[in-house]
């Protein structure tokens, strides 16, 4: 007998992070020849997409079969694929990203079983079969008649951990002696071009403010799967991004297309991270430096200290929102206007940024939110390689608050027991 499963999914955060350690789960415990159990992920529109988010679900040897966000109305509205994919009679929908309602409406054109993984928030109580939540606190407010499709998995961003301690085992020593005589600071500038025009000429130029003063400072920047070496390096030309002079960095440039290095006009170099995840490498890192995003989630998982930054010398750069505002500050010609606006009024009502603040309710890594100048960050990063107590201090209150490992395994158990509803319980 023969399933389909069907993942749901949107933006590059929840394609690296939910994704991929789902799959994996699921053909751990679904081992199958491919032929009984299809693994398909259909994207949908998000504001934060790159467009390449169906080449990395491509990428991952679990997924049979992948549609891009381009042709997700289509499917949702008639039930076609681009590809006109068949459908077998027995299957289960996933949602792990987008709007929980296209699990309703397509589970059940599908006759499917539907399954929502839940980070904040639970929707459809009586429409969709199971969830599997991050914590207690979100099955709080269902009522008791749902509470029997509710069970707490754990976040899906902590499997960071399992990954990156692969990695330390695999590649470790590898990384260790590559970085053995150095202190290692990582970079994380964003894969966005709103944040690429403020993220990378701020970090540039604050790893040089540092490195002039410890010069036995190394740097590294992990690419984002989405983002072009080609890409990157253009916000870091003073010619095409007119921050590199604003933040007084200088210009860098690729220097070596095989093992890439960005090198600056003064000689600064720093390795460019290609491979995906890098949890090995940022594993080895110090401290790193970061814009918002699921990033901090991931460096979080792997208790790893970071500096969180928000430069708003440009305040109509930031348009990475979700819904209507994300609708509005990306309206031709008059979206600058509304980014602004919104993007002020954002600021006079933020609270915590980062990830593993918003999971502890206090700021445990710095948020710097503002007009950021290279050599107050500069200083603040030689603060806390000069005192290597207040990096473990941090570490440590990463280390207690990371989610409990395992979320990805008890995702697809529950996926299973979907399965077995289909009364084939000989199959498993």
């Amino acid at each position: 007998m023969t399933f389909d499963i069907l993942i749901l999914s949107n933006g590059p955060g929840e394609v690296t992070t939910w994704v991929r350690p789902v799959v994996k789960a699921l053909r751990q415990k679904l081992p199958q020849q491919r032929s009984q159990i299809r693994i398909s992920v259909v994207l949908s529109p998000c504001p934060n997409a790159s467009g390449k988010e169906a080449d990395i679900v491509r990428s991952y040897p679990e997924v049979d079969r992948v549609q891009s966000a381009d042709h997700f109305w289509g499917f949702l509205l008639w039930g076609k694929t681009r590809e006109n994919w068949d459908w077998r009679s027995r299957g289960v929908v996933v949602f792990l990203g987008g709007d929980q309602f296209f699990a309703v409406a397509i589970g059940k054109r599908l006759g499917y079983r539907t399954v929502v993984y839940a980070e904040w928030k639970a929707r459809w109580h009586n429409l969709i079969d199971r969830f599997g939540v991050m914590k207690p606190e979100v099955a709080y407010q269902v009522a008791p008649k749902y509470a029997h499709k509710f069970t707490v998995v754990g976040d899906l961003m902590a499997e960071a951990q399992v990954d990156g301690e692969m990695g330390r085992r695999k590649d470790g020593k590898i990384a260790s002696l590559h970085h053995s005589s150095s202190e290692l600071i990582g970079l994380l500038p964003g894969s966005k071009p709103a944040k690429l025009s403020q993220g990378v000429p701020l970090t540039l130029a604050i790893a040089e403010y540092v490195h002039a003063k410890r010069p036995q400072t190394k740097f590294v920047i992990p690419v984002a799967p989405t983002l072009e070496l080609e890409t990157l390096v253009s916000f870091a030309d003073s010619q095409k991004n007119p921050f590199v002079e604003i933040f007084g960095s200088k210009s860098a440039k690729l220097i070596d297309s095989e093992s890439p290095i960005l090198k600056t006009e003064n000689g600064l170099t720093i390795e460019l991270v290609t491979s995906h995840p890098a949890y090995d490498i940022l594993s080895q890192c110090s401290i790193c430096l970061t814009t918002v995003g699921a990033n901090t989630a991931e460096l979080g998982s792997l208790a790893v200290p970071m500096i969180v930054l928000l430069p708003t010398q440009q305040l109509d750069a930031m348009r990475s929102w979700d819904g209507l505002p994300g609708l509005l500050v990306n309206l031709p010609g008059v979206g600058s206007s509304f980014a602004k606006v919104i993007n002020w009024l954002f600021l006079q009502r933020k609270g915590l940024l980062a990830w593993p603040n918003i999971w502890a309710k206090e700021e445990i890594v710095p948020e710097l939110v503002g007009k950021l100048q290279p050599p107050e960050v500069g200083e603040m990063v030689l603060d806390y390689l000069n005192h290597p107590e207040k990096l473990e201090q941090i570490r440590a209150k990463l280390q207690s608050i990371r989610g409990e490992i395992g979320a990805a395994g008890r995702l697809a158990k529950i996926v299973c027991e979907e399965l077995q509803k289909f009364s084939v319980m000989s199959e498993f």
